[in-house]
Formats: structure tokens, sequence, C-alpha cells
């Protein structure tokens, strides 16, 4: 690489960077405690990981005393050099170091591989991968260990559980302690703790990944679902419902038995095998198969508030953000070839819509064709040239996430930004030729005969339940007026003003506001702060001189007291702020 390009703005080089760290803490790790072995450790968003089985735990004094080795390391100036063994000559020298782990993965590499491996200093791993070119690059005072967790060898819950090591690195000192600011402010914002707090919804061990909302939560949920049910309406959507449970046959057909079945849950009925839905897909196409339809029909949008159940493993649960039953957003849209552009081009603005009320800006990428498919390579070629077409029309930048399709079709996948700049990938657009083949889908032509019709799934939302997750912490607990559990409380000061208040409780509920009070014998800026707490938006403050005058004092959430005003004029901000969600 040149030296203009090292730089984070380049992809390729942050990669390099963090990935060279994570080479840099295995041979901490290595130096400090010889006997421990190594596993696999990547680069990632923010920062890097690698795994080890190691006989005694990572404390945080050991994680403490890995990091200061860390950065002897990178001051030590290391050249990484890059080799390359057969796979017999690499077997033999991870075998002679005992690393098994790695012996293991190469074992699983056919004959005559060649395999690449890395060294600095006495430090060597078998690795493809790129790196930058000395220890130096890699800056000691701004990197940080963050975390040490459990991770189960290749994912997989029947091998061995492994101490996984997080950190993170940037380029100088001040961007560290940017993103470690970032970090303690994620805390704070974490939504299973402030679902517990604003009594929003939980999970529990009788039920792991299978949330409880409660009255609170199904305020935001149904708010959210309402606000669903009209933007579809107005882009030309009609809703149906699928079943939660369906014949084993339907998946095989699908082709999700072949390509998702772990994900799946399997029982019997009445001697016949049956599965839960994991998605709302093959459900959908027999809705679309119950008549025979013409081409003035199309294109058909359905859309599904579906709950679908999926086997996600014990270790990767994470709150509403991973579960393992959700509501997915879904919608199949039915249309004929020369209807393609326009539908995907409805599409994308529909989203763009939806995230523009929450104030989210977005990145896309084109995921291709996977190594595992259906249907043959010039299929796909021309779905992924639709979908390119289409973006480049809409004038959207995108990046190419290769072999990142469905098994089905190729897909857009939006990943937005909350106010922390995380990434959460939510909204996909996927364009799909098998599977109206092998369901036989038809529609009569304007020539008469039967057709094939071309299908896209998409969601906007994704799963709902990871959505309020986002929405959670995006907002930090404090939703906007339409979305807030309680819009509004009213708070009489003294006892000889709770009639007032009364009055003024019983016409903000008869206006359709979502309405509490504080009627208890507490002094009145006790009671602003506990409304604060629950971060109400709304506070109104009764006392002698607002019943006199008929008025109420308003205190509006982050702002403070903004003054006195009539009911109605109240009424009146508070009904365009629902209303314009803002």
């Amino acid at each position: 690489m040149s030296d203009n390009q090292y730089t984070f703005e380049n992809e390729e080089y942050k990669d390099a960077y963090r990935h060279t760290t994570a080479h840099i803490l295995a041979q901490a790790v290595k130096r400090l405690y010889p006997g421990v072995k190594l596993a696999i450790g990547p680069a990632i968003a923010d920062g890097f990981y690698y795994d080890f089985d190691s006989p005694e735990p990572f404390t945080p004094e050991v994680i403490e005393q890995i990091e200061a080795e860390m950065r002897k390391i990178s001051k030590e100036k290391l050249t990484l050099e890059r080799f390359e063994l057969s796979r017999e000559e690499a077997l033999k020298m991870v075998n002679e170091q005992g690393e098994t782990y790695k012996a293991e993965l190469i074992n699983d590499l056919p004959e005559g591989t060649i395999i690449s491996f890395y060294k600095q200093g006495e430090f060597t791993d078998m690795c493809a991968g790129p790196h930058v070119d000395t220890t130096a690059r890699i800056k000691a005072n701004a990197l940080k260990l963050t975390s040490c967790t459990g991770a189960y060898w290749r994912g997989d819950a029947e091998n061995k559980m492994l101490q996984r090591i997080y950190g993170t690195c940037f380029m100088n000192k001040e961007q560290l302690d940017e993103h470690l600011k970032m970090i303690e402010e994620a805390k704070l914002r974490d939504h299973r703790k402030l679902g517990r707090e604003l009594d929003l919804y939980a999970l529990y061990d009788e039920g792991p990944g299978f949330p409880f909302y409660f009255p609170n939560g199904m305020i935001v949920k149904n708010q959210l679902l309402e606000f669903w049910r009209e933007e579809h309406t107005k882009a030309g959507y009609e809703e149906i419902s699928t079943p939660l449970i369906l014949n084993e046959d339907l998946w095989h057909q699908s082709g999700h038995y072949e390509n998702y079945k772990d994900k799946m849950y399997f029982l019997g009925i009445d001697e016949g095998g049956f599965a839960v839905k994991p998605m709302n897909c093959p459900g959908g196409m027999l809705v679309y198969k119950r008549r025979m339809w013409s081409y003035r029909d199309l294109p058909v949008r359905m859309a599904e508030l579906g709950i679908v159940h999926r086997h996600e493993l014990s270790g990767t649960l994470h709150g509403l953000m991973r579960v393992r039953v959700l509501t997915q957003d879904d919608a199949h849209l039915y249309m004929m070839p020369e209807h393609i552009p326009s539908e995907i081009a409805g599409v994308i603005d529909l989203i763009d819509k939806i995230y523009s009320v929450f104030g989210f800006k977005y990145r896309v990428e084109l995921s291709t064709r996977p190594k595992k498919f259906m249907g043959d390579i010039d299929t796909w070629n021309n779905a992924e040239k639709i979908l390119e077409d289409a973006l480049i029309e809409k004038n959207i930048e995108y990046r190419i996430n290769p072999e990142d399709g469905a098994f089905y079709g190729p897909k857009i996948d939006f990943h937005l930004l909350d106010c922390l700049k995380r990434s959460w990938q939510c909204a996909t657009l996927q364009l799909d030729f098998q599977m109206p083949e092998r369901f036989e889908l038809e529609y009569v032509g304007a020539d008469g005969g039967k057709h094939r019709p071309v299908m896209i799934h998409r969601t906007v939302l994704g799963s709902l339940d990871r959505f309020i997750a986002i929405l959670t912490e995006h907002y930090a607990g404090a939703f906007p007026a339409w979305l807030a559990p309680v819009q509004v409380t009213v708070m009489p000061i003294t006892e000889r003003t709770q009639a007032y208040a009364w009055e003024i409780f019983d016409k903000l509920n008869e206006a359709g506001f979502r309405v509490d009070s504080d009627f208890r014998n507490e002094k009145i800026g006790f009671k602003i702060r506990e409304a604060q707490m629950q971060k109400i938006p709304y506070m109104l403050v009764l006392g002698d001189k607002e019943a006199e005058n008929g008025q109420i004092t308003v205190r509006k959430r982050g702002e403070g007291d903004i003054g006195a005003m009539t009911l109605n004029d109240f009424i009146a901000k508070l009904s365009d702020e629902v209303q314009q969600k803002v």
C-alpha cells in the first residue's frame, strides 16, 4: 500500500490494521501464557477479536497485562512477513507448535491446498491476510481490549467453549477516546436496561429468546404497527395473515428445508410432519395461488406482519436484538417483468419515507449469489444486474457484498445508522425468479396464455422486535410524543388545585391522548424529576394561578418550562406534533 492509503477512510487498510492488531493480541497472549492454544482472530466492525483455549480464565487483571504487552509489541516495530506452505508442511508445523485448532482447520482443506502464514518476530499464525507491513503501524496509545466472553469453537454448541477477547483500535488516541465514550453512552442506552426501567419489555429464563411485552411496550409496538399499516395502505399494499405452522412438505418445496432447516422447529401432527414457520414466503405463495390472476391485476402487493420462529443458539441471544420469535414486517410483490424497475423504486421510496420519520440515514449494499443457491447462473446474473441498474437509476451509492444474497435471489440491504453512528441491517429487498417457478405461480397475459410472475420479497422494519430495540437505544428511551407510552402527565401543586387538575386530565383523555397524573402529596420538584425519569414528553404543572386563569404551565422533556397557555392551545400543539410524527 502507498502512504496515502494508510487511513481508515480506506476500508481495506482499516481491516488490515485491525486484523494485524488481532495478531498482536495473539502474540501477547502467547508470550505471557505459552500454554494457551490459538483458535481464530478476525477484524470486525469497530475492532477485532481472538478466540483462545486457556486453562485459566482471562480475568480483568490478566486483560490489563495482555493489553500492556500489546503496546510493547507495537513499539517493537516487528515486520510482518508472509510465507506459504503446502498443506502437509503446514500441518506438520502447527502440530509441532501444539496448535490443535489450527490443525483442525488445515485438515478441513483439500489436499494440494497452499496455505499462507504471517510471521512477526517470534510469532507465526496461519492467516489469509491481508496485514499491514509492520507492528509500528499500530498506535500503542490507540488500542484497547474491551471485553472477554465465551464463544463455542466454530460457533457450534457441541464444541468446546473458548474465551474470546474483544478489542478496538484506531489511528490515534483522540479517535479511540471518542469511540470509548460512545461505548459508555451505548451502555446507558442499552435497550435491555431501559426496557426494565421504563416497564416496556423483558426476557426471562423461563422463555429464553421469547420476549414479554408489558402495557407500555405494547403501546410503542402498536403505534409502530398503526404507522406501518397507514403507509402500506397508501402504497397500495393489502394485508394478509398466514398460519404459524405448515406442512413440512411445503418447506421442501420452497427450498427452506434444504437451506434453513438448522434454524427451524419441527413437530408432528396426526402422524404427519409439520414445521413452525421461520419465514412467511411459502404461506404467501399459497395466498397468491388461491385464484387465477390477470395481467390487469398485477402488480399485486401483499403485506404481512408475520410471527416467525427461528432456532438461534443460546449464546447468540441478545435482548430484542436476537430472539427466537419475532414479528417480521414482510411483503411479497408479484409482477410482470416490465413492472420490476418501478416496483423496486416504489419499495426504495417506501423505505426512505419510513426511515426519514425516525431521522435515520442509511447505507446500501447489493448482496450477490451465495455459494449455495437455487436456479441457474444466467438468471442470477440477470437479477443482479436488474438490482444494480435500479440503484444506479435512483442515484444511490452502494457497495457490493459478495456471496451474501438469499438462496433464492440477490438482494439490496439497507443498513440504517442510529444517533451513535452504529449500523443496523433492517430493510431488505430480494428479487426472486425461483419460488414462482417452484410453486408454479401463474397469471393470464394479454395474449390469453399463462405466464410466470416475478416476485419481490421485502421488509422495511425487518424484525419489529429488533426495530423497537434500535428505537429504544436511538432515543435513549425518550420516545417522540407519537410513540411515547405516556404523552402527558398532569401535576397539581396543592390539594386546592386537584379538582382543576382532574378537569384537565379528563379533557386530555377525551381528546385521545395517553395521559397520566401525579396527585401524590409530594413537592412539585419531586414529581417533575419522577416524570423526567420516566421520559414523559410533557408535564402540566397546575397551581392556584393556573386554576384562577384557566391556563396550564407546560414543561417539555429536554427543554424545561415553555410557559403558560390555554388547554386548547396545548391540545392543538400536541395534536400537530403527533400528526407530524416529530
